[in-house]
């Protein structure tokens, strides 16, 4: 929910750009082939925004300064600072007058900008950050926005005004669309608790501990079911109130189950929902086996919708195909449209031939597909609609595939499989588990804070509804996702503020003074650019390149977990082509490993290949890169692939083990680029299989230009 509780601002933008980029062009390319039929889920607190979007309610800062007819000193910086938040290869450099402003930026900085540029730039740099949020479908079909996209440059006011209207007729039409399609059949639209909370989490803290018993947890657990009865009465109320029907399936928020949201989700109705193949195998205890080409080998217990059973009636599951749903999130952007929905459906007729070949393919299955709406699309060509006009031909010319909707399925197809509710697993469709949610020590004491606002509503006398209105929005998921590690975006800073202002909110209803943590961040951020260094690596660590180089405490972060390891002192730097590496030890290590990802980056990643890793970050985190030493001789590169699996690369680091180890990581043996954030982790064993964190926690960089 961007709609602060306690200012009513809209604080960011994204529902409004990608209403314009992503919403409803999904479905207006679907209804272009009417055989085939889908399965979309809308978020009720999405669905409210999405309503004051149209109705020009939802004014961020963005839309203020789109909106200005003379720009201000400080909408002309905070246009610098933010009107490049969007993918820079596919929604960037495309347009050449955008990408010359980001040039100019990139090279000459944002003072110089703010000096040199006339109103021009600054109008053009505005109006194109709103344009280029708009889908590929409209710039070709629409004459208004094709006539936008060719005038190029100098743009007037009255084209903004106009790009601002146009934005609200695109984003009214949103929700009477998905209607009508539900209404012709060709569409089922699901739901999600209304805010988008972890429901499990709110049941009870302590549920993160069936997948993770050595997880530390906050200090005031959280543990309000009634929360989870509100959260789901609030979506089916508003679902009915939009399409005049109650919802049928539930799609749980990150697919996060337990077997204590099972009555409340009956309660209201549902006759089911969703989560992930991994929760699905730890609830059967299972080891799902995949061939070398990535198939499941127990095809038909993965492709069949199962029936839970709880005292208080049954409820249908189907659970995802993890693997097919990531090659559409993160593969096939990376391939040729047409190759990408080949593959795709080649992929599908490979699942047929297994099941034909287990003797069960005289009944229908069904395999489920399910990710993020919007977030793949801007990297691939033209917001992926080449390869959604491909795979959806392939699809209605197929001779025995068939795109369904769940609902549809059941209705001819009633589960034949059935487990106990009890049995269900708790855990959601990343890492069947709750560890991106809680856990981390800042994402604990955001906890900590939201379980302190809620225990002051339950002990006033006469908690008001404003209070209540402004818990539901900081029950949501997203606060937590992005607070610590892993997770990062260029906006942490205003996720960390609504946060808090949603508790603010709170406190404010029940005229009480708001806890002082409130009022600060509760991660305040930190210089990412290092100094910039060139050392000549010799494993020696005598050159003074090193000497301007950012030392680290290996016991001395987030209060020391090995004050007595091997390792004494680890260095490093960067300069715009290389990352420089340098650990010092009391005791050589027999090996070193080092873990990188990239928040923010759409890209495969996996689990540290290590069989018996503490259940606590950082060793929980996923990564996409390790680079390991092996007896200082040994250097391998590896990346992250397919159901987390690690694959040899070539390397091109230099390094040298002697009185120190020294490493230059070349920026490309990472698939990153200046401008893009890292972060990395270190461990080593010093022998006899014990194997120590160089780093209790990430290090975090942003690669210089």
């Amino acid at each position: 929910m961007y709609k602060s509780a306690l200012t009513g601002q809209y604080v960011m933008p994204w529902v409004r750009l990608h209403g314009c980029k992503d919403y409803l062009d999904l479905v207006l390319l679907l209804e272009r082939f009417p055989k085939l039929h889908q399965t979309v889920n809308l978020v009720p607190s999405l669905i409210v925004q999405i309503e004051e979007a149209a109705l020009g309610k939802a004014i961020d800062p963005w839309l203020e300064s789109l909106a200005s007819e003379v720009l201000t000193i400080e909408q002309r910086l905070f246009a610098l600072e933010r009107c490049f938040d969007a993918n820079w290869d596919r929604m960037i450099r495309p347009w050449p007058r955008y990408n010359e402003l980001l040039e100019q930026r990139q090279t000459k900085g944002i003072p110089w900008c703010l000096h040199h540029w006339q109103e021009g730039d600054f109008n053009d740099l505005i109006t194109w950050y709103t344009l280029c949020w708009f889908d590929p479908i409209f710039q070709t079909e629409d004459p208004e926005i094709r006539d936008w996209f060719s005038k190029g440059r100098d743009f007037s006011y009255a084209d903004r005004l106009g790009i601002i209207a146009k934005q609200q007729e695109i984003v009214g039409q949103i929700i009477p669309k998905h209607r009508e399609l539900q209404d012709k059949g060709q569409l089922e639209i699901t739901t999600t608790p209304f805010t988008h909370p972890i429901l499990p989490l709110l049941v009870d803290s302590e549920s993160a501990l069936v997948a993770n018993p050595q997880l530390r947890l906050p200090d005031h657990l959280f543990h309000w079911p009634i929360d989870v009865e509100v959260h789901l009465d609030r979506a089916q109320k508003l679902y009915k109130d939009i399409f005049n029907r109650p919802a049928r399936g539930l799609w749980p928020s990150e697919q996060s189950v337990s077997p204590q949201i099972l009555a409340p989700v009956l309660n209201q109705g549902f006759q089911w929902m969703i989560s992930d193949e991994e929760v699905l195998a730890r609830t059967l205890k299972i080891d799902w086996k995949r061939d070398p080409y990535g198939h499941i080998q127990q095809a038909d217990a993965l492709y069949q919708p199962y029936q839970v059973t709880t005292p208080q009636g049954d409820i249908a599951m189907v659970f995802r195909d993890h693997r097919m749903s990531d090659l559409i999130g993160f593969k096939y952007s990376k391939m040729a449209p047409t190759q990408a929905a080949g593959d795709f459906i080649e992929q599908l007729e490979a699942i047929q031939r297994r099941l034909t070949d287990q003797g069960v393919a005289d009944k229908p299955h069904l395999v489920t597909v399910a990710l993020d709406g919007e977030n793949c699309w801007e990297f691939y060509e033209k917001d992926g609609l080449p390869f959604l006009e491909a795979l959806y031909q392939r699809f209605s010319d197929h001779e025995f595939l068939k795109l369904v909707t769940v609902s549809e399925y059941l209705a001819e197809h009633p589960a034949r499989r059935s487990f106990p509710g009890e049995q269900l697993h708790s855990g959601s469709w990343i890492n069947s588990d709750f560890g991106i949610w809680i856990g981390d020590p800042i994402k604990n004491k955001a906890w900590s804070l939201l379980a302190d606002a809620r225990q002051a509503i339950d002990q006033h006398p006469a908690p008001p509804q404003a209070a209540y209105e402004a818990l539901w929005c900081a029950e949501g998921s997203d606060w937590f996702w992005w607070y610590g590690h892993p997770h990062s975006s260029h906006h942490d800073y205003l996720f960390d503020q609504l946060f808090r202002e949603h508790l603010q909110g709170i406190y404010q209803a029940l005229l009480q003074t708001p806890p002082p943590a409130l009022f600060q961040p509760l991660d305040p951020p930190k210089p990412k650019t290092p100094p910039i260094i060139s050392p000549q690596i010799t494993g020696y660590g005598t050159d003074q390149g090193w000497d301007n180089a950012i030392s680290l405490d290996p016991g001395g972060s987030h209060g020391t977990m090995y004050e007595q390891g091997p390792i004494r002192r680890i260095r490093y730097g960067v300069n715009n082509t290389h990352l420089y590496i340098r650990v010092d030890w009391h005791k050589r290590p027999e090996w070193v490993d080092f873990f990188f990802y990239a928040p923010g980056k759409t890209s495969f990643t996996s689990l540290l290949p290590y069989a018996d890793c503490p259940q606590q970050a950082p060793y929980t985190y996923r990564f996409g890169h390790q680079i390991t030493v092996y007896h200082g001789l040994m250097l391998g590169l590896f990346s992250a692939g397919e159901y987390d699996q690690w694959f040899s690369q070539q390397v091109h680091t230099r390094h040298f083990m002697i009185e120190c180890l020294e490493l230059a990581i070349p920026w490309s043996d990472l698939n990153l680029c200046p401008g893009e954030e890292v972060c990395w982790v270190a461990l080593a064993s010093i022998g006899g299989g014990q194997t120590l964190p160089l780093l209790a926690h990430t290090v975090d960089i942003q690669i210089p230009y």
